[in-house]
This record gives C-alpha cells, sequence and structure tokens, in this order.
C-alpha cells in the first residue's frame, strides 16, 4: 500500500462537497430516457411542415421506443441513445385528406442527423395523397430531421451538466489558466470499422498550393453465378422490398425506380438505382458508411435466361463494380 503522498493521486480523496469521484475518474451516468421522451414529444406531437401552399402535421407519435443515458467517464462525457419512432401525419389537397406515417427506426449516436433514415408511407393511394408523400418525402423528412438535431443537441447540453464535477482548486477559484471544455465522446458499433487510407493529390503546377482530391486504390470485380430459377424470380429477390427485409433481417428502405434511394443495415449501406430494366439488369451506386464521403462503387447486375436441353431454366447472373481498398 502506498505511503501517504506517494501514490495515484486520484486514489485520494480531497475536499470535495460531494465527497466522492475525485478528479471525476470513475464512471457516473444519468438516465435520460424519461427527459428524451418528453423531449420528442414537445419536438414532434403536433409539429406542422408548411412550404410552397401545402402543409402537413404530425397528429400523433404511434411509437416511441427506446433509451437514452449520459456518462462521464475519466473526465469525458459520453452518450447513448437508441429510439425507434412512428409518427402518424395528415394533410389536405384538392379538398381531399391524407393520412399517413413516417417510420424512424434508427434514431441512434451512430448515426449522424442526416443519416438517419425516415420513410414515408401513406395509408390510401391516390393523387392527392401520392402529392403530399412528395411532399412529405422531400421537404417534410428535412424538416423533421432538425427537430431531431435539436433533440440530441439539447440532451448533450441539458445532461453535460453537473456530470464533470469541479475540482477543489477551481472550486477555490485558485485555478490558473483559462478552463478547459468538457471534453465529449460518442461511442457506436459500426457495420464495418475498417478505414481506408487516403493519398493527397497535389497537381504538378503550383503544386504547393494546390489540392485537387484524394486518391484511392481501385479494383475492378467481375463475378458470374448460375441459380436455377427463373430471371423474374433473382429480379424480385434483387428488388422486391419484402424479400430484401427478409434477405438483410432488418428494416430496409427501397425506392425502385431510377434515382430512387436504398438504404440497408441500419444505415451502413446507402445508394441510388441508376437503371433498371425489369428481369434483365440493375445498376446501382452504392457506398459503406465508412467510406470517405462522396466516393461510390458502381454496380452493374445483368440477368441471363437460359434454358437447357431437358427445359430446365437457368438463370445466369453476372456482377461488375469498383470498389475501394486501402
Amino acid at each position: 500500500m502506498a505511503k501517504w503522498g506517494e501514490g495515484d493521486p486520484r486514489w485520494i480523496v480531497e475536499e470535495r462537497p460531494d465527497a466522492t469521484n475525485v478528479n471525476n475518474w470513475h464512471w457516473t451516468e444519468k438516465n435520460a430516457t424519461p427527459w428524451s421522451k418528453d423531449k420528442l414529444k414537445a419536438l414532434l406531437d403536433g409539429f406542422v411542415i408548411a412550404e410552397s401552399g401545402l402543409e402537413c402535421t404530425i397528429t400523433k407519435i404511434d411509437k416511441l421506443d427506446g433509451e437514452a443515458t449520459a456518462n462521464n467517464r475519466k473526465g469525458k462525457l459520453i452518450f447513448f441513445y437508441e429510439w425507434n419512432i412512428v409518427l402518424l401525419w395528415k394533410g389536405r389537397y384538392n379538398d381531399e385528406e391524407v393520412t399517413g406515417k413516417v417510420t424512424i427506426p434508427n434514431l441512434s449516436e451512430e448515426n449522424d442527423v442526416d443519416e438517419v433514415e425516415l420513410t414515408v408511407s401513406l395509408d390510401s393511394s391516390n393523387p392527392a395523397a401520392e402529392k403530399l408523400k412528395l411532399f412529405m418525402y422531400n421537404i417534410g423528412r428535412d424538416k423533421l430531421r432538425k427537430q431531431l438535431d435539436t433533440y440530441i443537441r439539447e440532451l448533450k447540453a441539458d445532461f453535460a451538466k453537473g456530470l464533470i464535477l469541479p475540482k477543489k482548486d477551481e472550486i477555490n477559484g485558485t485555478e490558473s489558466g483559462p478552463q478547459k471544455k468538457d471534453k465529449e465522446t460518442v461511442f457506436a458499433s459500426g457495420f464495418n470499422k475498417k478505414k481506408i487510407d487516403l493519398e493527397t493529390v497535389v497537381s504538378s503546377e503550383n503544386a504547393a498550393n494546390k489540392t485537387v482530391g484524394c486518391k484511392l486504390n481501385l479494383k475492378e470485380l467481375t463475378l458470374t453465378e448460375k441459380f436455377q430459377c427463373r430471371a423474374n424470380e433473382l429480379f424480385d429477390a434483387l428488388t422486391r422490398e419484402d424479400m430484401v427485409t427478409a434477405f438483410t433481417r432488418g428494416h430496409v428502405k427501397h425506392e425502385l425506380f431510377k434515382g430512387g434511394d436504398f438504404i440497408y443495415f441500419g444505415g451502413n449501406i446507402s445508394g441510388k438505382f441508376e437503371e433498371i430494366v425489369p428481369n434483365k439488369k440493375i445498376v446501382q451506386t452504392w457506398r459503406y458508411k465508412q467510406w470517405p464521403s462522396g466516393h461510390y462503387s458502381t454496380v452493374t447486375m445483368e440477368l441471363e435466361e437460359k434454358v437447357s436441353f431437358h427445359l430446365n431454366p437457368s438463370c445466369n447472373f453476372r456482377s461488375s463494380e469498383t470498389v475501394p481498398f486501402s
């Protein structure tokens, strides 16, 4: 056992108002779940989305499942939150009332607000409903993301208070120099932790001042597989939302039209459909969340159906893509 004055200073109980957690060394935790539910209800319930003569209102929070905590460890603030939210909305267009849902399955510290998935659906389909669905998709999602961003900022601001306790010298006002701000850390599991090393590319002329981007090592992959099925069956497996959901075993976003978005595995894989030829060809741009911003792989999937001598149908599946390798 160390003598007085010879041990780690974190072991020594100093004079403090609470007489605990010297120098903020030990783990402390606050339950932010009740506060979060009240805050999310205040921000979302009754929220009005209006622009360009159209207006929709969040009428009810149909589902609000999850939890949130704020933690302090070694003087660092760590926030955990995970929410599954379903909102009911309504609007009116051409004297027709339209109702639907907005599903937010992955509001968590693992995703930035602009990466949080929001899926818009309708209770019934007609021209007025499709008009307001497009409005909610293009305008409503961005406005709802701003409300979610407000929740995250206020969570961190409110629950940072009291987690980082002042040291004895700070209490007595004898600490010299400017005080450091509390550190904030967000932990996330992630889908693929591997990072890609980038090499800065500089042009030959005026190389000292002109940086034009980053360089990645790229490889083109081509793969051919044979399936004992019809081409339309394989096409359905790759494009039908219920079948893709069964494969990924999680909620997916799947907009099967040119320029439509898709999101799989909680936002860790995302991209767009660039070309769709039913039962014959699919072209996508997609990326891992951990890839450098703006970098996408182009994937071309070609389906060719052949009938053998014994009339057993088979489908050749050919996929090619260019992906970055570290």
